[in-house]
């Protein structure tokens, strides 16, 4: 295998990772500044008020995105692991 498909390969998969996790990312970022922000308003300071609105943030868009996931992630695999796997 040349290094030129190699290096192409690695970045195209940096890039689905990225693409791929960046709805759970931003959703974790969101809820973490309005529980901040809440928690700044209203002087609670309570440890699990920051971690299960956040986790419960991030599993309903896990649930709503998981299908985009599977198809972004099967897709790359079927149209560029596969083939250099097969030898093509």
């Amino acid at each position: 295998m040349e290094e030129i498909i190699f290096y192409d390969t690695l970045r195209h998969g940096l890039w689905i990772s990225v693409i791929v996790s960046t709805p759970l990312l931003a959703v974790a970022l969101a809820a973490g500044l309005i529980v901040g922000l809440f928690q700044a308003l209203t002087s609670i300071q309570e440890m699990t008020l920051t971690f299960v609105p956040k986790l419960a943030a991030m599993l309903a868009v896990f649930w709503v995105s998981m299908g985009f996931m599977t198809e972004t992630m099967t897709g790359f695999f079927a149209n560029q692991i596969i083939p250099l796997i097969a030898g093509g």
